[in-house]
């Protein structure tokens, strides 16, 4: 599934037991309840889920397993989740939820043997590698704590470090281009996607079939989107929808 035919993802941004949307990673706009918003997207036939906790990437807190088993429970599609994971008891209890996927970013850096032991518990297909970028003069940066912090290493480092540790798949999240609905940073996805040989999630940005397609063409194999997912007309009024694989690509 996660190999061959292209995939978009709807990106679900929660704080506390509510669901934000962000513009460049910044405060966020309410949308709505996470299991009632999961409860649509089910009935929209969604192949995939993420869900990241906003909260738990910026201070590090107990994950709340309860409410996740309950998130879970109502998601009738694989489901990815991220927030907070910095250690491998915490990431079996997450999949142990129901959870497919575990999306590691802050304490891949952190702690350089979490991923090597969390790929070698669960296998590399659970984990996922994230890294959150924005643009510096000509160049690039990599951020932490949900944005919050620079790190040293510019992007293709930091994927090409995260293949070596066994990742599965790597999401790069465009901070600059998080919640504006102006396209997918394309240099950057052309660049990671020519640099590593693990299969790639564009996310940021986009606004359109477009962008997927152009995203495809750029080589990523999956494409994640937030606003364009929740929110329509220029007001940005809430309103869940999805645009599948198959309607953008014309696959099965």
């Amino acid at each position: 599934m996660y190999e061959n035919q292209p995939r978009i993802i709807p990106t679900l941004l929660m704080r506390d037991e509510g669901l934000y949307k962000t513009r460049r990673f910044r405060d966020g706009n309410y949308v709505g309840d996470p299991i009632n918003t999961i409860r649509i997207f089910n009935q929209k036939e969604v192949d995939e889920l993420i869900l990241l906790d906003i909260g738990a990437a910026r201070q590090p807190k107990a994950v709340d397993l309860g409410y996740l088993r309950e998130i879970a429970s109502e998601c009738f599609m694989p489901l990815s989740y991220g927030g907070g994971i910095r250690d491998a008891d915490t990431a079996q209890k997450i999949l142990s939820t129901g959870v497919e996927r575990v999306i590691v970013n802050t304490g891949a850096h952190e702690q350089r043997d979490l991923v090597p032991t969390l790929t070698r518990e669960f296998g590399s297909s659970s984990i996922i590698g994230s890294i959150d970028v924005a643009r510096e003069g000509n160049g690039a940066a990599v951020f932490v704590a949900g944005g919050r912090r620079r790190v040293e290493g510019d992007p293709i480092d930091h994927c090409r470090r995260l293949e070596d540790m066994g990742v599965g798949e790597i999401m790069v999240n465009a901070i600059d281009r998080d919640g504006e609905l102006c396209g997918y940073d394309i240099d950057l996805i052309e660049r990671v996607c020519a640099s590593v040989s693990v299969p790639i999630i564009a996310c940021g940005g986009a606004r359109s079939p477009d962008d997927f397609r152009a995203a495809r063409a750029a080589g990523a194999q999956a494409m994640a989107a937030g606003a364009m997912f929740v929110f329509r007309g220029k007001h940005r009024a809430v309103l869940i929808q999805y645009t599948s694989a198959d309607h953008v690509f014309g696959v099965a």
